[in-house]
């Protein structure tokens, strides 16, 4: 079940508590004949994504167009009727933006049962990836609006992007996240129902999709695993209304990021398929190359060497092919020695412990942003000591744990945890004082 924003949304802007939904649904349900007693507590079941059973959700939208003073339709409520054709405002480009900042307007008010939303697996997952990549287009995304929206307001957006981009990288998802949010919903969300023309709306929408791809880093990085799913479909979508396919590719990138660790091995082989399939010529060198490194992971997990090794071979090709200035800001997370620690990653699950530590070492080298540091160090440290090297493997460790101060995501986290795990126990001499400096790190709250 997903999370019904809109009908939370409509609740907030009707000024209605659950228990006053409640009663008013059960007062419009006895002028009709039904003996109802719904409690706040059927409300909360709602929003958390259970249909009303029966004749309800027109009562909601009864109450609620009596409380608006206009027309409220299943859609708007989010209750449309399952198999049935929504009506054209439900499937149409500004449905889509009305249901993305309703998202955004409950993930600002920490809403639990968005936070708390597990991701989707199976179709509602593949889904938004296949729609993606097959017809039909967006044919004109213009819109008529209140604001006009500027080539000022869309270079506003990137500049948005780059700045929590960069503040995720040095301060982590958890502290990045409210910010970025925050301003979805005070700059974003009244662009995207500004006025435009087809041109100007296609930059706007790409420019959206990329703040809302970190806006699902940020997520993903907090272990808010649903609400990082929703975010990096909304992306999804937005690419394709910019009728950018590597902007789109790139998303992809995220979900089989998010696919390999949910242990989604062989949906994480498809997506980036499709990426590769779908981009064409439009994925820039680095992105293929992170692909590529990625499919070789989840094919190494799935115990298929002779595939990891091709995807292995494949994402070093691309990487060669790389040059700065000529990718989008957004694959300026593919840094030298990235591909490197991927394939360490592989290699470490094929068992070829050599070439991993050759790999992991390369990327340690190699200079890197914050954040991509530690990583690089955890998986060097975790290799060392796995080759019988506990004295490099505790200094490798230290330097990660310092390199980790002032970070907050927790995924850096399971990377700390991972560390300790393998230092605890090796039981090697000079173990436990990097232990220690790990566990200072971790008693944190974060």
């Amino acid at each position: 079940m997903q999370p019904n924003t809109l009908l939370d949304a409509i609740l907030d802007e009707a000024g209605i508590s659950h228990a006053g939904l409640a009663a008013h649904v059960n007062q419009a349900g006895r002028a009709r004949g039904l003996a109802l007693r719904y409690e706040h507590t059927a409300v909360a079941r709602w929003l958390k994504g259970q249909r009303p059973r029966g004749q309800v959700p027109d009562l909601i939208c009864e109450v609620l167009a009596t409380r608006l003073h206009r027309p409220v339709t299943l859609d708007d409520i989010g209750l449309g009727v399952p198999g049935e054709p929504s009506t054209p405002h439900g499937t149409s480009l500004s449905g889509f933006v009305e249901r993305a900042t309703a998202l955004w307007r409950s993930d600002e008010q920490q809403r639990p049962h968005i936070l708390g939303a597990p991701a989707v697996t199976g179709t509602p997952a593949v889904m938004p990836v296949w729609e993606w990549e097959n017809p039909p287009d967006d044919v004109d995304v213009s819109r008529g609006g209140r604001h006009r929206v500027s080539m000022a307001d869309i270079e506003m957006l990137r500049a948005a992007r780059a700045h929590y981009e960069q503040m995720y990288r040095k301060a982590g998802g958890v502290a990045t996240r409210s910010r970025i949010v925050g301003f979805l919903n005070s700059e974003t969300a009244p662009l995207l129902r500004g006025s435009y023309t087809d041109a100007t709306g296609r930059q706007l929408h790409r420019a959206t999709g990329g703040l809302v791809a970190i806006a699902g880093i940020c997520a993903y990085d907090s272990d808010a695993h649903g609400l990082a799913q929703r975010y990096f479909h909304q992306a999804l979508r937005l690419a394709k209304a910019s009728n950018d396919r590597g902007l789109g590719a790139y998303v992809i990138a995220l979900l089989v990021n998010q696919s390999l660790f949910m242990r989604e091995f062989r949906q994480a082989v498809a997506f980036a398929e499709a990426a590769l399939r779908a981009a064409g010529r439009q994925i820039t060198p680095a992105l293929a190359s992170d692909l590529y490194a990625m499919q070789a992971k989840a094919y190494a997990h799935l115990g298929d060497g002779t595939s990891a090794l091709s995807c292995i071979r494949r994402a070093e090709q691309a990487a060669e092919r790389i040059r700065r200035g000529y990718e989008p800001d957004e694959t300026g997370y593919v840094q030298p020695g990235l591909v490197n620690v991927q394939v360490a990653e592989a290699l470490l699950s094929l068992g070829d412990l050599t070439a991993a530590g050759e790999h992991a070492t390369a990327a340690v080298d190699t200079p890197a942003h914050d954040r991509g540091r530690v990583h690089r160090l955890a998986m060097l440290s975790q290799i060392e000591l796995r080759q019988g090297n506990a004295d490099k493997a505790v200094a490798t460790a230290v330097q990660m744990a310092e390199q980790a101060r002032g970070m907050e995501s927790q995924r850096l986290r399971d990377r700390l945890r991972a560390v300790r795990e393998y230092l605890v126990r090796s039981d090697c001499a000079g173990t436990a004082e990097a232990a220690e400096l790990i566990d200072g790190a971790l008693r944190v709250p974060l």
